[in-house]
C-alpha cells in the first residue's frame, strides 16, 4: 500500500482511494520535507501555493507529484525529472470555468454594443483559449487568434501576430501560460510596447497568469486612455496586489476565474486517477461530471450563470478593511481560499 499526502485544498478527495493507499491530508504550511520523510510519503497532491523543489523533496521517497491545478509553475520540474520524479497536472479541469468568467464580465461592460460590431481577440487559444474563442464566435464577436507556438506544432492552424490583436481588437483576453524563456516566452507579454500600439482602447481581461501583464506599464496605458475597461483575475506578485490596478480594475477578483465546482472535480478526479496509474491500480475515481465545455451558450445564460460584480466587490471591501502589505496578502489568500464554488454554464 502506498501512502499519499494530499493538500487540504484540494476538493473532493475524501475516499477517492479506497483502501488502495493510506492517505494523510495537510495544509499548504506542512508541507515540509521534514513531514514528507517522517509520512514515509510515495505521492503528494497539492495545489499552487505548495512549491515543489529540492528543498521539499530531496531525500525522501516521493515519486510522483500531482497538482489539481493547470498551472505547474510552483513545480521545479527538471528537478523532478532529473530525479526520476512524475510530475502531472489536471490541463483543462478549468477551462470552461474561465472562459464563463471572461464572457461574464465582457458582456456587461460593452454596454449596448452588439458583438456582432466588436473583434474579440484571443492571445493563447489552447484549453481556455479554445473555448472563448468558440463561444465568441457563437456569439457573433469577430474572433482573432494569437498563438504562435500552436501555428508551429499544429498544421493547418493559423495565428495573428499580437500586431494585429493590438490594431483591431475591442476586447483582449489572456489566456497563454507564464514562462520567462524561449522565443515565445509571456512574461510581460502586454508590456509598455504593446500598450502603445494599441488602436481602438481595448478592453484588456487578465484571467491566465499575473506576469503576463506588466502592471507598471498597464497603469501607465490607464492614465495615457490608452486601454478601455480592465477585468483582473491574476495579479502581477499576488498574493500582495496592485491597489493602483485594484481601484482601476472595473472587474477585480482574487484569482478564481476558474474556481467551478465541475471545474475542482475535474482536476481531483484528474490527479487522483493519474496517481492510481503511476502505482499501477485499476481504481478509478469518477465523480460524474462533464468532461468538456457547454457545447452551445448565449449572452443569456452566461450572465445568468455569474457575475463577477459581487466578487469584486468583496476584493476590495477586504483590502480596505486592512492596512498593511502582510495582511492584504493574508487576506487575497483567504478569498482565494474560501471562495464558494459556483456552476459553470452549460
Amino acid at each position: 500500500m502506498f501512502k499519499i499526502l494530499i493538500e487540504s485544498h484540494v476538493p473532493f478527495a475524501e475516499g477517492a482511494f479506497g483502501g488502495e493507499a493510506e492517505v494523510a491530508v495537510l495544509a499548504p504550511g506542512e508541507f515540509t520535507r521534514q513531514r514528507l520523510t517522517d509520512e514515509k510519503a510515495d505521492a503528494i497532491i497539492v495545489r499552487t501555493r505548495t512549491r515543489c523543489d529540492a528543498s521539499l523533496l530531496e531525500g525522501t521517497g516521493v515519486s510522483v507529484v500531482a497538482t489539481a491545478t493547470i498551472g505547474t509553475d510552483h513545480i521545479d520540474i527538471p528537478y523532478c525529472e532529473s530525479r526520476g520524479i512524475k510530475v502531472v497536472n489536471a490541463p483543462g479541469c478549468n477551462a470552461p470555468a474561465v472562459a464563463q468568467y471572461v464572457f461574464a464580465a465582457a458582456l456587461r461592460l460593452i454596454g449596448g454594443r452588439h458583438p456582432s460590431n466588436l473583434t474579440l481577440g484571443i492571445v493563447g487559444v489552447g484549453n481556455v483559449g479554445s473555448i472563448v474563442a468558440r463561444w465568441g464566435r457563437q456569439l457573433g464577436f469577430r474572433v482573432l487568434e494569437c498563438d504562435p507556438p500552436r501555428e508551429l506544432c499544429e498544421p493547418g492552424y493559423r495565428s495573428v501576430p499580437l500586431e494585429t490583436i493590438a490594431a483591431e481588437a475591442d476586447i483582449i483576453t489572456f489566456h497563454t501560460p507564464h514562462t520567462r524563456t524561449g522565443a515565445h516566452a509571456t512574461h510581460h507579454l502586454a508590456d509598455e510596447r504593446f500598450f502603445s500600439s494599441l488602436r481602438r482602447k481595448p478592453m484588456i481581461i487578465n484571467a491566465a497568469r499575473g506576469p503576463i501583464v506588466d502592471t507598471a506599464a498597464l497603469l501607465a496605458a490607464i492614465a495615457d486612455s490608452k486601454v478601455g475597461d480592465i477585468v483582473t483575475d491574476c495579479w502581477e506578485g499576488e498574493p500582495l496586489i496592485s491597489r493602483e490596478l485594484l481601484t482601476a480594475s472595473r472587474f477585480a477578483t482574487p484569482h478564481i476565474a476558474g474556481y467551478s465546482i465541475e471545474g475542482k472535480k475535474r482536476a481531483t478526479q484528474m490527479t487522483v486517477n493519474a496517481v492510481l496509474r503511476h502505482f499501477g491500480s485499476d481504481r478509478r475515481l469518477d465523480l460524474g461530471i462533464p468532461p468538456g465545455a457547454a457545447a452551445k451558450v448565449t449572452a443569456g445564460s452566461i450572465t445568468a450563470s455569474y457575475d463577477p460584480a459581487a466578487d469584486t466587490e468583496v476584493l476590495r471591501s477586504a483590502y480596505a478593511a486592512v492596512g498593511d502589505d502582510h495582511e492584504a496578502a493574508k487576506a487575497f489568500e483567504h478569498l482565494r481560499d474560501s471562495y464558494p464554488l459556483r456552476r459553470e454554464v452549460r
